[in-house]
């Protein structure tokens, strides 16, 4: 057998045209796991290859992408973005390691053959037109009690999601969620920061640490009405 590929970090700063693309969750990519709506996560960025899949559709080279539809594939790649590789036993030649089978735009051998065509210069897997979000460093919950109701739901938002981005979430629940003023512990928060910016901590490393549940505590953001003549909406 050859040399199978040496393992890489994976992680990586992300570039500044990557930074206006939203968090998601890894259950939101999960989701997305049919030819027909098939997405993928690598190296922290999310791509939507539904256009790749109907491209490629019947040919063999789509079955490792549909495998894998909804998960995260960064252990294709090495720390530079590129398909992990190994030494050929036979030709000794470094080719792309693809223990899953052949992808798009990826010629196995490098060696020209009946069916061997010339290289894409921008392989899918490096194609930002494909990047639809940015996978969240940190998947936390956070309790909403809406003071005027009486009723509390929890949600599992992104680390980097903002106050005003964690209210769109909760609008399935509320869809007059931009007339409540939102508070925690008494005090008003700021709508364009994050939970850690507004110095809502996440405890649940210390938790752990002490034997105790993630969910021993979760912080509750409280909303309260903003009274403009309207019923608040249950």
């Amino acid at each position: 057998m050859g040399n199978l590929p040496r393992q890489q970090e994976t992680s990586v700063e992300i570039p500044a045209e990557y930074r206006k693309l939203k968090y998601i969750k890894p259950s939101e990519v999960v989701v997305h796991n049919q030819p027909w709506d098939c997405w993928i996560s690598a190296r922290g960025i999310v791509k939507d290859l539904t256009p790749l899949v109907e491209q490629y559709m019947g040919t063999d080279a789509v079955r490792p992408i549909l495998a894998h539809a909804g998960k995260d594939i960064s252990h294709w790649f090495d720390k530079d973005g590129d398909l992990q590789t190994f030494i050929h036993p036979v030709t000794g030649l470094r080719i792309p390691y693809l223990p899953h089978g052949c992808i798009p735009h990826v010629n196995y051998d490098n060696l020209p053959h009946a069916e061997w065509t010339i290289p894409i210069s921008v392989p899918w897997w490096k194609d930002d037109s494909y990047n639809v979000a940015r996978i969240t460093s940190n998947v936390r919950p956070v309790r909403i009690f809406n003071v005027s109701a009486g009723l509390e739901i929890m949600l599992h938002v992104c680390e980097e999601e903002t106050i005003n981005q964690i209210k769109e979430r909760y609008q399935i629940y509320n869809s007059n969620a931009s007339r409540y003023t939102w508070k925690f512990e008494g005090a008003v928060l700021n709508m364009d920061e994050t939970l850690t910016g507004n110095n809502i901590r996440d405890l649940r490393e210390k938790f752990r640490s002490a034997g105790l549940s993630d969910y021993s505590y979760v912080p509750c953001l409280m909303l309260s009405y903003n009274d403009d003549f309207k019923s608040p909406d249950e």
